[in-house]
């Protein structure tokens, strides 16, 4: 007897599974935790087989007879429809995977599977994401550099022009990706250079005169808020790393007795390892840090849990609470102050300064080169400077 849809809402689950058929090899299976399964049974090649066709009601009775029919169309031209449903199943996914959206998603693995940052994944995710609207279920070998720069244009007429310029160099990559993978020809986006608005680049503050560098060093070695904060402010003039690099920094990565600073590679923006000389300053305000933050993994870590590094703005939040506006100082600019002084000094090499900055460039022989051969002179200047800060910072003429 053919299934009614009032006779299968009516079923309910019992000790054990039940079929109820409704002809021609199609039946419901219902399980003994109230699955109603649609299943066709059939012979191929002298073998009983049984296909799968979903689960009701998602596939309604009509819909489950339809496939049914459809299976027993490709029995009567010789074949098997469990492998057609394969088949399909498997184009799906390659038609998936020839596709915008799952190119940058292999694209994303990878980059991820390479060592990139967290905070680099975060970005390059959400600038992909900005895409996927216009982009993500089109084959790539189709897109067209129009259709990325309408795409582009969406996010530049909010203002936001740096945000556009790193959404095409990221769309970019999945392209290039793409051709290497050999499931694109040519990269669109090279072409889109010139097409956008070039945004206003602002430099980060920082104070580059001795006056107004004194000042700032004053203050922040009579800070009165937490230690923590006062020991990581007096570190980023001593040592003027990037911020991260000090706010995440762990014990393991100083050799106090050998006076080093090692950050791993995987938080320097380079991603390879910088060793940074500590002067007899810097491992003094270390020891007595340890005392504080020791017993943990970091060195600074926040307030509300030991298990995260202090955060970029509660060093931005000292500076303004010691009177300096966004306009003047931020953590990042103890950067380029230290470089402006070093360099008005003239009593260093501009490479030697630009190696302690870990600006060197990528190339693996100037990079040993620069290891070896300015460290010396990387470790007097680190001392130098911790002199010469100390002079800044008691010269009320400065």
């Amino acid at each position: 007897m053919a299934l009614t849809d009032t006779f299968i809402k009516a079923l309910r689950p019992g000790a054990t599974p039940q079929k109820h058929s409704d002809g021609a090899g199609l039946h419901l299976l219902l399980t003994v935790k109230g699955s109603k399964l649609w299943r066709l049974a059939y012979r191929f090649t002298g073998k009983q087989m049984t296909l799968a066709l979903g689960s009701y009601p998602a596939v309604s009775l009509q819909d489950a007879r339809r496939k049914r029919d459809d299976a027993k169309k490709l029995l009567a031209n010789g074949l098997d429809p469990a492998h057609q449903t394969k088949l399909e199943r498997i184009n799906k996914q390659m038609a998936r995977a020839e596709t915008f959206g799952g190119i940058a998603d292999e694209f994303l693995i990878k980059v991820e599977r390479e060592g990139k940052a967290t905070a680099t994944m975060i970005k390059k995710r959400w600038l992909i994401d900005l895409a996927r609207p216009d982009l993500g279920a089109r084959p790539i070998s189709e897109i067209t550099a129009t259709e990325i720069l309408a795409s582009l244009r969406k996010v530049e007429s909010k203002g936001n022009y740096e945000t556009a310029r790193r959404m095409r160099s990221t769309i970019g990559q999945v392209f290039r990706y793409a051709i290497a993978t050999t499931r694109a020809e040519n990269d669109p986006t090279f072409g889109l250079r010139g097409a956008l608005t070039t945004p206003v680049v602002t430099h980060r503050a920082a104070l580059t005169t001795k006056k107004a560098y004194s000042g700032l060093l004053r203050a922040i070695w009579c800070y009165d808020g937490m230690p923590e904060t006062r020991s990581a402010l007096q570190l980023m003039a001593l040592l003027y790393p990037r911020p991260g690099e000090l706010r995440q920094a762990e014990w393991k990565e100083f050799d106090l007795d050998g006076a080093v600073w090692s950050i791993p590679g995987a938080r320097m923006k380079m991603r390879r390892e910088h060793r940074k000389p500590l002067s007899s300053r810097a491992i003094v305000i270390l020891r007595d840090l340890h005392k504080l933050t020791g017993n943990g993994t970091l060195v600074f870590p926040a307030i509300t849990s030991r298990f995260r590094p202090m955060s970029e703005n509660t060093l931005n939040g000292a500076l303004r609470r010691l009177g300096f506006s966004h306009s003047e100082a931020t953590s990042h600019g103890f950067r380029a102050s230290a470089s402006s002084l070093l360099n008005e000094s003239g009593k260093w090499s501009a490479d030697a300064i630009e190696a302690e900055l870990a600006h060197v460039g990528a190339d693996e022989v100037r990079k040993a080169y620069h290891r070896a051969l300015y460290w010396d002179e990387r470790v007097k200047m680190a001392e130098w400077w911790s002199n010469e800060i100390v002079a800044m910072k008691s010269n009320q003429n400065s």
